[in-house]
């Protein structure tokens, strides 16, 4: 659905201060939510020395992030709906933004360690590409399609 303020693409502007405030709210606390899980696998994996392939454990790593991050978001929407209405809610969040910034927080940790290993240094990098990958998307989302997580 457009919301009535988009009503042609010369009317979309990346201008907007409020949409981007909350865009980057939005996108701030999917991260925390991909970042516990995410973190939590690549962690226990490092931890417990199990070995499995890098690939392997960061396609899990995803996994649980995304569903760390749908946890948390319904925790929060329970503030403002019925328990059934905050889970679908959640569910209806777009996938498309949680599994790019999944997907960029584990290839920088790919890239600059060569495996499934988190290191000090590391975790703020990986911190930023999450937030920044999916936020353009997040503020198209809200701007364009008058859509949101919140």
């Amino acid at each position: 659905m457009i919301s009535a303020s988009i009503k042609s693409k010369a009317d979309f502007s990346w201008k907007c201060k409020k949409t981007w405030m909350t865009a980057s709210y939005n996108t701030l606390w999917c991260l925390i939510g991909c970042a516990i899980g995410d973190f939590g696998t690549i962690a226990f994996f490092q931890f417990t020395e199990i070995p499995w392939p890098p690939l392997a454990i960061f396609s899990l790593a995803i996994i649980n992030g995304i569903i760390t991050s749908v946890i948390l978001e319904t925790i929060i929407l329970c503030r403002q709906m019925p328990l059934s209405d905050a889970i679908k809610t959640s569910l209806g969040m777009s996938l498309i933004s949680m599994v790019s910034m999944e997907v960029s927080m584990n290839l920088v940790d790919f890239i600059l360690v060569g495996e499934a290993k988190l290191v000090i240094w590391v975790i703020p990098i990986m911190l930023i590409a999450g937030f920044l990958t999916p936020l353009p998307y997040n503020y198209w989302r809200l701007k364009a399609l008058g859509k949101s997580c919140h």
